[in-house]
């Protein structure tokens, strides 16, 4: 019933957040292709690669290691382009790589994350031991991402007015359920969780701050403009935990230290993306000055 209530809250905010997408999101693509694919390739191929090569060198629970596969394999949140609005980027290239990463995640996810799990002899044997099936987690991705993607397309295409009156309180509503549902099932298991949180934090940290810096290397690397950059360090560091969540609660039960992972990296991306935020302001003010 929990994993049941967990799938549904998340895909209402998968619905609200895509009640925003627009056509011309997706015809950006056409028009900057550099710099959006720059941006899928810091999410779904730097990013991946370096968490494998992390797992690889750490010496970490199967468990864990699996979810920061996941979470690598995940693509970008719609945090991602709140922030990179604050931090004065360029919104509609963090729009775009955000829909066109949403769409190619039904394939690319469950492709990076059976390659990964595969390539570490350790994940390996954990996942023939509680039998991870790639087909399952297709059609969590289908339930928690396509269909709801779908469905508020749809809306904002053929209801418009209804959308407008439900955008805001839907909003609030899957926001709150989402924050109790994760209070009570950590409460659940508190002394478990403070100890996964110990030991997991830094490695979220690392995690995180490994995806961002390959974002700005990348970006770099191609010569991006300034506002380009910032969109793709972001949508570069920032991934959809909460997709990951609902993943680790359809397929693996809500194991603890994959929860631990996947939580953990909502509360941390936002730090860190935020203070890069702020930092750019701050950058911002001082070159006009």
């Amino acid at each position: 019933m929990q994993q049941a209530i967990l799938i549904a809250v998340l895909a209402t905010m998968v619905y609200t957040v895509s009640l925003e997408l627009r056509p011309d999101d997706f015809r950006y693509v056409a028009r900057h292709p550099l710099a959006v694919g720059i941006g899928l390739l810091a999410q779904f191929v730097l990013l991946p690669g370096a968490t494998w090569l992390l797992t690889m060198v750490l010496d970490l629970p199967p468990a864990t290691e699996a979810a920061m596969m996941l979470v690598a394999a995940c693509p970008g949140g719609a945090l991602s382009n709140v922030i990179t609005a604050f931090g004065r980027g360029n919104l509609a290239l963090s729009l775009s790589i955000s829909a066109t990463s949403s769409l190619l995640a039904l394939v690319l996810t469950p492709l990076n994350f059976t390659l990964m799990i595969s390539a570490n002899p350790d994940t390996a044997a954990w996942a023939r031991s509680i039998a991870v099936d790639p087909m399952d987690l297709v059609l969590s991705l289908v339930l928690l991402l396509a269909l709801p993607m779908s469905a508020a397309m749809l809306s904002s295409r053929y209801a418009p007015g209804f959308v407008e009156r439900i955008r805001k309180p839907l909003a609030r509503v899957a926001g709150v359920a989402l924050g109790v549902f994760i209070v009570v099932a950590i409460a659940v298991q508190w002394r478990l969780f403070v100890v996964e949180l110990g030991r997991t934090l830094p490695i979220v940290i690392l995690h995180n701050g490994t995806g961002l810096l390959l974002g700005w290397l990348a970006s770099r690397a191609a010569k991006l403009s300034v506002a380009d950059r910032r969109a793709v360090v972001i949508e570069g560091g920032m991934q959809n935990s909460g997709l990951a969540l609902g993943i680790i609660a359809a397929q693996f039960g809500s194991d603890l230290a994959m929860v631990a992972v996947a939580g953990l990296w909502g509360v941390w991306h936002i730090i860190s993306g935020g203070t890069l935020a702020v930092i750019w302001r701050r950058s911002d003010r001082r070159s006009a000055a």
